[in-house]
């Protein structure tokens, strides 16, 4: 199958336009099916990170002018390109990350075009409050906060960006994103859209590299809000220092999200959601539900089912769209996960289904499925993210739920049950930011999305959102004359 062109025009996208500055570290584009070098970007420089602040700065304040309709017309051209050509920037997604087209067709650039969609929609809708004091009254207004970064993570390059992007953008800032350094392509093609659009230059800047490029970002006095989505360790690292110039930020971190499936549930849904909720993305998905608690009664049927339903996957060319399941995205990462199939394995794990490296070229692993745990082994205390699911027995629904809270994270939660009743109760109860009833990390755009705890701050997605990128500012008007003591 021929395979795409993936070099890019540059390695950045500042001022409506691609920029290139060779002197900074090349970075290796690799495809995760191969392990081939595909394309070759370079991490920005100090003048790169210069150039992208300072054209971000420069168009936020007529962005913040421009009627809020127009705004939002832009972003919906913007989606309306982005499904036009959801082909070849599916392809490019596939080849950034290694995840099947089957996949990208339908879950990233279109997830993108959602949330664009969506925020445009509601950029002419932002609104604030008004109140009577006696004969005086008082009114609110929502301000845009300036220049925005936006950190990204490897597994959904180009949903993130959109994620981030749109509800900045609808809102009036101006963004500077920094996509993975792992997977740096999907962000560019996002802003060559947005500048299509007509977006204005500098609303909407890409610059590529990793952490040295992220902390240069974050602590310039000129940005006014980061928002990531990475790792525990990461976003404490970028809090820490968006605190130190008190910056308002949004942090979508990591999870080990309990999945709770009843003795009464559907035998075949709870197994279908249970493979989305582990092995979709090849498992790196921060939301995933990896620890899988099932009823005694349901439980051994459950595995068994389960393994019947992974002779379906099809592992192969990410390309090809009979494909279902793909790599690791990089090689660190599938070695991360075999050292913790290793600690299983030693803890006293078993291994019901896959467990090992795939031969050959690329990052491979199999989706891997373990049984026979308890709550305090590695495998079922950290976060794996990779195609490892835990499956534990429980008996009484008051123990799954303290079993299901026992966790320093709080991102997602899943349950499957007939009895709706028990099901918003027991959701009702879980310490989790994102929670589904039968289903599991569906995401629209009108839904926020986000944990507590040490699974993040803030809220992506829905109205919420745009409150993220603004501040209030309350004016108070006087009616009456202002009396004085002196």
């Amino acid at each position: 199958m021929t395979r795409p062109n993936a070099q890019p025009v540059a390695s950045h996208f500042i001022d409506g336009a691609y920029v290139e500055d060779a002197t900074g570290a090349p970075i290796p584009v690799i495809y995760p099916a191969t392990g081939e070098v595909i394309a070759t970007v370079h991490a920005a420089t100090p003048a790169i990170i210069e150039q992208a602040i300072a054209s971000a700065e420069r168009a936020q304040t007529a962005w913040a002018a421009t009627d809020p309709t127009e705004r939002g017309r832009i972003l919906r051209r913007a989606a309306d390109l982005m499904r036009e050509r959801n082909h070849g920037l599916s392809q490019l997604e596939t080849l950034d990350t290694g995840k099947p087209l089957q996949e990208t067709l339908v879950a990233d650039a279109t997830s993108g075009a959602d949330a664009l969609e969506y925020f445009g929609g509601l950029a002419a809708d932002v609104t604030g409050q008004t109140m009577q004091f006696g004969g005086d009254w008082a009114y609110t207004i929502r301000r845009p906060l300036g220049v925005c970064v936006g950190i990204g993570a490897w597994n959904y390059p180009t949903q993130i960006a959109c994620w981030k992007g749109a509800p900045a953008l609808a809102t009036g800032n101006a963004m500077v994103f920094k996509p993975s350094e792992a997977t740096p392509l999907c962000a560019l093609k996002v802003a060559e859209i947005l500048s299509e659009a007509g977006l204005p230059a500098g609303l909407f800047n890409v610059v590529q590299g990793a952490g040295e490029a992220g902390a240069a970002l974050t602590q310039d006095p000129r940005v006014a809000k980061v928002s990531l989505t990475g790792s525990v360790p990461t976003g404490r690292r970028v809090y820490a220092a968006a605190a130190g110039q008190m910056k308002h930020v949004t942090m979508e971190l990591g999870g080990k999200s309990p999945f709770i499936v009843f003795a009464d549930a559907d035998l075949e849904n709870a197994v279908s959601g249970a493979i989305n909720a582990n092995f979709y993305s090849s498992g790196q998905v921060c939301s995933n539900g990896t620890r899988v608690f099932v009823h005694a009664d349901l439980h051994d049927a459950f595995v068994a089912r389960l393994c019947e339903r992974l002779s379906g996957m099809v592992m192969g060319d990410p390309l090809d769209e009979a494909t279902n399941f793909g790599p690791m995205a990089t090689a660190d990462q599938r070695d991360i996960v075999l050292r913790h199939l290793a600690t299983a394995r030693s803890e006293g794990a078993t291994i019901a289904a896959g467990g090992d490296a795939v031969d050959g070229d690329g990052f491979w692993l199999s989706p891997t499925v373990l049984t026979n745990l308890t709550d305090d082994m590695t495998c079922v205390r950290e976060e794996i993210f990779g195609p490892v699911m835990s499956v534990l027995r429980f008996e009484q629904e008051d123990e799954v739920i303290a079993r299901a809270n026992d966790t320093q994270f709080g991102l997602s939660a899943g349950v499957f049950t007939s009895d709706l009743t028990r099901a918003h109760r027991v959701v009702g109860q879980l310490r989790a930011g994102s929670c589904w009833i039968n289903q599991y990390n569906l995401t629209p755009p009108g839904l926020p999305f986000g944990g507590s705890r040490q699974s993040g701050i803030g809220r992506e997605n829905a109205r919420m959102a745009m409150d993220h990128f603004t501040e209030v500012q309350s004016i108070y008007v006087g009616m009456t004359p202002v009396e004085a003591a002196y």
